[in-house]
This record gives structure tokens, C-alpha cells and sequence, in this order.
């Protein structure tokens, strides 16, 4: 049975980490469902660099923070904030991705 990480984290959201990087949070609901994820290494490299179409060096980094039930996902921006181009400035609409996800757990 497919759980959707939506019904496990409350919380999915994404900002800018500087100019030139975005973190989405996974923020759950419970330990239970950090665990669960967690443990099973879902949200992982590969899974990030096929959501967002960018290879694992724009990765800078997927951090598991157990106090705040937590997963952070930081990349590479595509373009510089406010750059000529560049469609969300305030990072903001860059989770929409997670929504969907969904996981044999």
C-alpha cells in the first residue's frame, strides 16, 4: 500500500537559502512518520535530482534533523534570485514537486 508523504508531514514548504539555493522542509506530524521515512532512505539523491531535473552535484544537501521531526532538502538554484528569467523569487513554489510523492513503506 503507497503512503503519501502529504498525510504523513504536515508541513511541506520550500524558501530561499541565499541568493543562489533553495531548501524545501519535510516537516511531519509525528516521529512516527519521520521515522518511517527516514529509515526507509526515500527521500534520497537520486529521488531529488529526478524531482527537480538536476543532477546530484546540485545537490548541496539532505539533512535529517530528528529534533524537529524533520528532512531539509538544499539545492542549487537554477538561476540567481531575481535574476532576468528566474519565475519565483522568494523560492516559495519550489515544494510543489513533494506533494505528490508517494511511498512503499
Amino acid at each position: 500500500m503507497k503512503t503519501k508523504l502529504t498525510d504523513l508531514a504536515g508541513i511541506i514548504r520550500s524558501k530561499n537559502s541565499g541568493p543562489y539555493e533553495l531548501t524545501m522542509d519535510i516537516i511531519f506530524n509525528d516521529y512516527e512518520g519521520f521515522e518511517q521515512v527516514r529509515g526507509a532512505k526515500v527521500i534520497n539523491e537520486e529521488l531529488v535530482s529526478k524531482l527537480y531535473n538536476i543532477t546530484p552535484d546540485q545537490i548541496v544537501g539532505i539533512v535529517e534533523f530528528e529534533p524537529a521531526k524533520a528532512i531539509k532538502i538544499t539545492i542549487r538554484r537554477p538561476l540567481c534570485s531575481g535574476d532576468l528569467g528566474e519565475t519565483d523569487v522568494y523560492g516559495a513554489q519550489q515544494h510543489a514537486p513533494l506533494l505528490g510523492l508517494e511511498f512503499d513503506l
